[in-house]
């Protein structure tokens, strides 16, 4: 019910949130107010009955006090139908707020003048932080809902219906064959491979759901923080029809949150400060979504004051991250600030200097999506934050691409996304280093060689290098070669979790297990194996 209810008011709320673009008219407000009810109150003043006229005729400009004001109610009529369902889970508030006090302050200035201040001002200047800070954390609470519902066109179902038909009607052809001939079973299981296929495609295209369903509630949390902060800000959205897979659009969800925050913070200045160097009061921050190729792009801009690449060289030499002699790009200082635990914030705020860095919005980027992010500033001040989602990148449960490999009496299975290439070493490539690691060359490259048969403890006797075969894995920045006994086959293999808590019991770099038809197998976790590398080796116990 709360996703029905959620689906019926945001169409509402897109249409609040059109009315700051342009100059709207009284023909674009009037429809909001009408859905709102506000058009079938009847107010005991003439004034407020006024206020809503002037509003609805385009007489009152629309700004983002009114916009600010709408969507709170908005979001009480939510909460009324949440209430009504049964399914409020927040606390019930004291009492409401009147409909009257709701209005947007421009509408009132009408009657109150800059000069002669009303008596009730100072109240409500001083609760305006805490009716700020309050609706900014109901904001951010709504911004990490996840999407546990999506849309799909009967079109869709039907096809998935009349595929699902073909399969059953084949396979009925196929286990009743018998032994009738390979000509019969050869064609039914062509024809299978097919359904099959068509059945996946259309499965993965109801997962689909527009970035709109995340990028929404970004207006209001923009919105709550900056009159929060005091900053007049134009948040601009583009590219929220695109469409992607629900996992990627979930997992976005709290690195879109963390870098507009930042962008307020550490990005955009005050009014006054913009008004002394000449900028536009009001900042720009945008939220873009693009897609080239296989690959989507999410990127936030502002045109702040832009990362001070001094500041940040300052803080990383005093964590030891500056390699001394080294000349750095201003490209390459600001990457410093996705590194662990940095912050240059100088005090601490529940929007900044929490000691959450940006590196959780990398690791977010590069472990859950398998991408990757870059920074860099703006000519003209500003900076810009891109994220780069592979869209081919599967979730850790369901249909993947695998390559069936052999590793002493085991078969294992390593996912094809992270994969680079299959490489026949020979025994000159391979180098010994002091500390007991191995590096070999792959055309080239040097990558750091992961024995499994000796990491997973299947076989002491592992093979030399020029008897294998190596595969060259990489996530984000990490990459690795594996040395395995051969290369069975590829495949497609469907990755299901374990049914006991197989991972909180053994520290195995498992994903989960691989069902291929004829056989099982372990699915790696090429994430986790690559992590295991790159950590520091443990000192050696003490006697």
């Amino acid at each position: 019910m709360r996703d029905v209810i959620r689906q019926c008011i945001a169409p509402l709320e897109e249409r609040i949130l059109k009315l700051e673009e342009g100059r709207p008219t009284g023909n674009d407000v009037a429809p909001v107010l009408e859905d709102l009810g506000l058009t079938h109150v009847k107010f005991g003043s003439a004034q407020i009955i006024s206020l809503l006229d002037m509003l609805a005729d385009g007489i009152t400009p629309v700004d983002e006090n009114v916009v600010t004001a709408l969507l709170r109610l908005c979001e009480a009529n939510k909460k009324f139908l949440y209430a009504l369902a049964g399914v409020l889970e927040a606390p019930r508030p004291a009492a409401p707020q009147p409909v009257a006090e709701a209005m947007p302050a421009a509408a009132q200035t009408l009657e109150v003048q800059p000069d002669a201040p009303h008596a009730d001002a100072p109240h409500a200047d001083a609760a305006a932080p805490d009716a700020a800070d309050d609706h900014a954390k109901q904001a951010l609470a709504a911004s990490k809902q996840g999407i546990t519902s999506i849309r799909v066109p009967t079109e869709r179902l039907d096809s998935l219906i009349e595929l699902v038909g073909k399969l059953m009607v084949t396979f009925a052809v196929l286990s009743q064959s018998g032994t009738r001939g390979a000509t019969l079973s050869a064609s039914t299981l062509a024809e299978l491979d097919t359904v099959i296929t068509g059945l996946q495609n259309q499965v993965d295209a109801i997962r689909l759901v527009p970035l709109k369903q995340i990028f929404l509630p970004m207006n209001r949390l923009v919105q709550s923080l900056s009159q929060k902060m005091g900053k007049k800000v134009r948040f601009v959205i583009s590219g929220d029809e695109l469409a992607l897979d629900k996992t990627i659009v979930e997992s976005l969800n709290e690195p879109l949150v963390h870098l507009l925050r930042n962008a307020l913070d550490h990005g955009l200045e005050g009014p006054e400060e913009r008004a002394e160097k000449g900028k536009d009061e009001t900042g720009s921050v945008r939220l873009t979504a693009y897609r080239k190729g296989d690959t989507a792009y999410v990127e936030v801009t502002d045109d702040g004051r832009g990362l001070n690449a001094e500041k940040i060289l300052n803080k990383a030499r005093e964590r030891g991250l500056v390699e001394e002699g080294h000349e750095y790009s201003e490209q390459e200082i600001v990457q410093f600030i996705l590194a662990s635990g940095f912050s240059t914030a100088e005090k601490v705020t529940d929007v900044s200097g929490r000691g959450v860095g940006m590196d959780a919005v990398a690791n977010a980027v590069r472990a859950q999506l398998g991408g990757d992010i870059s920074i860099e500033n703006l000519t003209g001040g500003g900076s810009r934050f891109l994220l780069s989602i592979p869209l081919s990148r599967s979730v850790n449960e369901g249909i993947v691409d695998a390559l069936v490999c052999r590793v002493g009496p085991e078969t294992l299975i390593v996912p094809s996304r992270d994969v680079l290439e299959i490489y026949a070493p020979r025994a000159g490539d391979l180098v010994s280093l002091p500390d007991g690691g191995e590096t070999v060359s792959v055309r080239g490259q040097i990558f750091h060689l992961l024995r499994l048969c000796r990491h997973l403890d299947l076989d002491d006797a592992c093979p030399d290098i020029d008897r294998g075969l190596i595969i060259t894995v990489r996530m984000g920045e990490l990459s690795a070669a594996l040395l395995v006994d051969e290369v069975l086959r590829q495949q497609q293999v469907v990755v299901t979790g374990f049914t006991v808590p197989v991972q909180d019991i053994y520290t195995l770099p498992i994903l989960g297990f691989g069902m291929m038809g004829e056989s099982d197998a372990l699915v790696l976790d090429i994430e986790k194996l690559l992590a295991e590398l790159a950590a520091p080796a443990a000192p050696p116990a003490q006697a």
